[in-house]
């Protein structure tokens, strides 16, 4: 065993010197590279420097050091073939059997706000990843530890087996491929926004997602179907999503919950959404989180039971006590004081979850079908000047109308397509969500308002193409109506306007959900 040896080389030097003291234990001798070696040397650990090894000097600054033959003949040569390992005895090659190596921190280099383009460029790592994918390629012969998870394990081996076993070097190697798949992915997204590498709509040539598995979930949208959550690798887990209280998050949960924050990210002002099955049971804004909450669970109190409530300031003990009087799966908030904790905790299976106001939408949507993933970018928050859209009928909006307006067009942006809100103020009062006509859901809506009809307005997310809608939401007594417009039957819905005394806004955009 004394003529076996470890490379070691790493940027991450966490655990690094009791590793190598147990391989030297184990009988190994240690080759390393300038900074390493250094911590070695420091912490006891007899070194040879790769440069007495190839004869050839660290040079470039650093660039070039383990790029030479005497190195890369030692990761690929198989050993059990009597003449490669005829060429490393000749060619005096080591007997490297073990290979620990972690690479030049590049996220962590560009997440920096003060990175430069220059900076970037210097945190690729061209000989570490070199020598992982060979020494990956060569696990037959060679153990190649990318975690310092694993050091403990690989160094238990060779204490009791002299090395690891084929599985053990398998799945080590898989772990390598993975880390320097994802490695280059992230180099290439950052090239991508420095340089513009976009075909003409915008979006990426190429998309790599760097997907991590960060949970198993109980099961999918039913059980039958296998479900997990995966985030992207160097992103903070779950976007730094903290659960304060209750039970494991489900895939309904988070599809819900997702649908939830993106509704109360609308809105600046203290706002309130309460969803079931991805839909606003009901939204509010309010003069505190407390008022918003009463007015959002007043649209639809039946079908907020279960849902998930999202507020977007932080909840106290006064709220906490309203929200305990009804069967919510989770409550979401940017923070909870502790006395609002103390009450929502009560309930064993309640989920509290602590939601960073840094948490943002991710950049693209996409979704899996037969055919291929479709991509598109985020619908964005919408930011607009909603007294100097287009008006073109004969009564034009009051000004409470419009700020109405404004509010449940931005609430009808998140609800299924076809998506009809109808709204009084800052809060809505009945949602007519994923009809296949638009004119039912109107009629859902309006039988969702009940009484609160009188002077309400609506918002639909695309437009009428018939004036059925017009009519049903006026004959409910709907005064004013939002909606893109573009409709080759628009004059014809702008004349039933007209007819029933409704003002009538045209975005110029539509908003679907699907």
């Amino acid at each position: 065993m004394a003529d076996r040896y470890a490379l070691i080389s790493v940027s991450d030097k966490t655990g690094i010197v009791p590793f190598a003291q147990r391989l030297v234990e184990a009988g190994y001798r240690i080759i390393s590279t300038g900074g390493t070696a250094r911590k070695l040397a420091e912490g006891g650990v007899e070194v040879t420097k790769v440069s007495e090894i190839t004869g050839f000097p660290e040079i470039l600054d650093g660039r070039v050091k383990t790029l030479h033959p005497k190195i890369h003949g030692a990761t690929l040569g198989r050993r059990d073939l009597d003449e490669h390992v005829a060429t490393l005895e000749e060619h005096q090659i080591p007997d490297i059997r073990i290979v620990a190596v972690n690479l030049y921190p590049f996220r962590e280099t560009v997440a920096k706000a003060d990175a430069t383009f220059q900076d970037a460029i210097e945190n690729i790592d061209i000989g570490g990843p070199t020598m992982l994918r060979a020494s990956a390629k060569n696990h037959e012969s060679i153990t190649v530890v990318v975690d310092s998870a694993d050091y403990e394990r690989v160094a238990a081996a060779v204490a009791d087996d002299g090395e690891p076993s084929l599985a053990l070097r398998r799945e080590l190697a898989l772990k390598a491929f993975e880390h320097t798949s994802s490695y280059d992915s992230a180099i290439v997204e950052y090239l991508q926004g420095e340089l513009q590498s976009a075909d003409e709509d915008g979006l990426p040539g190429r998309l790599d997602l760097n997907l991590v598995k960060h949970q198993e979930l109980r099961y999918g949208e039913n059980p039958h179907q296998k479900g997990a959550i995966y985030t992207r690798e160097g992103d903070v887990d779950m976007g730094g999503l903290e659960k304060l209280h209750g039970k494991a998050l489900s895939y309904n949960n988070l599809v819900d919950l997702d649908a939830a924050l993106d509704i109360v990210r609308e809105f600046d002002e203290p706002g309130c959404a309460i969803i079931k099955h991805t839909n606003p049971a009901g939204c509010a804004l309010g003069d505190d989180l407390e008022d918003a909450y009463d007015r959002a669970l007043a649209c639809d109190p039946m079908s907020a039971f279960g849902g998930i409530v999202a507020l977007n300031r932080t909840v106290d003990a006064s709220l906490a006590e309203k929200l305990d009087d009804h069967f919510f799966e989770i409550v979401a908030a940017s923070a909870f004081d502790d006395d609002a904790l103390e009450v929502l905790t009560r309930k064993k299976n309640l989920r509290i979850l602590r939601v960073p106001e840094s948490l943002t939408s991710a950049p693209y949507v996409i979704r899996a079908t037969a055919l291929g993933y479709l991509v598109q970018e985020t619908d964005p928050r919408i930011e607009r000047d909603f007294a100097s859209l287009e008006v073109p009928t004969e009564r034009k909006p009051t000004d409470e109308e419009v700020a109405a307006l404004a509010f449940v067009w931005k609430a009808c942006k998140h609800v299924k397509s076809n998506a009809i809100v109808i709204g009084k103020g800052t809060r809505t009062v009945g949602v007519g969500a994923g009809q296949m006509s638009r004119v039912d859901a109107v009629e859902i809506a309006v039988k969702k308002a009940r009484e609160e009809l009188d002077g309400a307005v609506l918002a639909s997310d695309a437009f009428f193409p018939f004036r059925d809608g017009v009519d049903a939401a006026a004959e409910a007594g709907v005064k004013a109506i939002i909606q893109p417009g573009g409709s080759r039957r628009d004059q014809e819905v702008i004349d039933a306007c007209d007819e029933h005394g409704i003002a009538m806004i045209f975005t110029g955009n539509r908003h679907f959900r699907h």
